[in-house]
C-alpha cells in the first residue's frame, strides 16, 4: 500500500488511501492519516476529490505536501469514520458499524 510521511507542527503523520470511494465510486477518495503508535496511536480520516488522475494510489502521490497538510487540518476523529471502523468512540457498543 502506497504512503506518504507528512510533518505538521511537530508531529509525524503516516498516510494512506483508505480505499474507500462514494457511490459514485472515483469522485472521492478516502484518506487515512496516522500519528504515533500503540495505545498513543492517533487515526484521523478525510476524504477528497482527485485531479487528473483517478488512481487511488496515484492521486495521493499527486497531492503536494502543502495540499496534504489542508486536508489533515479539515480531517476528521476516527471515531466519527466509517473508513475507520468508528474506532474509539465513547458510545455504548463501540458506535455505529463497529463489531464487537
Amino acid at each position: 500500500m502506497p504512503t506518504r510521511t507528512l510533518t505538521l507542527d511537530g508531529t509525524t503523520w503516516r498516510v494512506f488511501p483508505s480505499g474507500f470511494t462514494t457511490i459514485m465510486n472515483m469522485d472521492e477518495f478516502g484518506l487515512i492519516f496516522v500519528a504515533g503508535e500503540g495505545e498513543d496511536r492517533v487515526v484521523r480520516v478525510t476524504r477528497y476529490s482527485p485531479v487528473g488522475t483517478r488512481s487511488r494510489e496515484q492521486s495521493l502521490f499527486e497531492l503536494s505536501d502543502a495540499q496534504l497538510m489542508e486536508l489533515l487540518r479539515y480531517s476528521q476523529p476516527s471515531d466519527t469514520s466509517p473508513e475507520a471502523g468508528y474506532r474509539g468512540s465513547v458510545l455504548p457498543g463501540g458506535g455505529a458499524g463497529t463489531r464487537p
